[in-house]
């Protein structure tokens, strides 16, 4: 049964607002070349035999950014889907900071395995992980992880929290509801973010019920605001 979202494009577009991106705060420390090449030495060495597989649980369902030659239903067990990540550029300011999902440990998530095409390994990763993380130290760190599918366990990489980041936060759903319902970054808002998100996972079949709760504390905050 289809369920319909309590937050809506229109309370998007109340917390819309054009923001400038002004690059890098001051002492934010941001991955190089040379730090991109490690970490692709270091993954593309751990690699499976077969095709690179990738574990989609956000964003990468909506914007893939990356062909692929096939999509198969996966669960990870052992994550979750969490907006853990404290955010002061993009989607946020630094004074209005948000939050971005990630992948952190505990529980299980549905989600989209991608097949992508054989072919120059190391240019694959790179381009995903310029994609995926910026800033040292690592917040979205690259790790192999086994998810289950209905033809059985599969290996493929996914992009989990680095715990020991100092932009890592657990923080209860009501704390996150109001930085979603506030921040708004040159990329556009949080909430955004999250309405994105539910959707698609929506149109797939998958319903996460943490992210289904947010999603209402959101909308009620931003009515609350009016």
């Amino acid at each position: 049964m289809t369920r319909s979202l309590t937050l809506t494009p229109a309370h998007i577009a109340r917390i819309h607002r054009e923001v400038p991106d002004t690059g890098p705060p001051p002492g934010m420390e941001m991955q190089t070349d040379a730090d991109y090449a490690a970490w692709v030495t270091r993954i593309a060495g751990r690699a499976p035999t077969g095709p690179l597989r990738l574990f989609a649980y956000g964003s990468l369902i909506w914007k893939p950014e990356l062909a692929h030659t096939a999509e198969t239903p996966a669960t990870a067990h052992g994550w979750h889907r969490s907006f853990c990540l404290k955010m002061i550029r993009f989607r946020a300011t630094p004074d209005c900071p948000g939050l971005m999902m990630a992948l952190d440990r505990g529980g299980s998530c549905k989600g989209i395995l991608y097949d992508l095409p054989e072919g120059d390994l190391p240019a694959t990763l790179d381009r995903l992980f310029r994609r995926e993380f910026t800033v040292k130290p690592i917040n979205s760190m690259p790790q192999w992880i086994t998810v289950r599918t209905t033809t059985g366990p599969a290996t493929a990489l996914a992009f989990v929290m680095n715990r020991a980041s100092p932009a890592y936060a657990r923080l209860p759903l009501a704390e996150q509801a109001a930085m979603l319902a506030r921040a708004c970054g040159h990329w556009g808002s949080g909430a955004e973010y999250l309405l994105n998100t539910v959707t698609h996972l929506q149109a797939r079949g998958i319903h996460d019920r943490g992210l289904w709760d947010l999603q209402r504390l959101v909308a009620a905050r931003i009515d609350a605001a009016v």
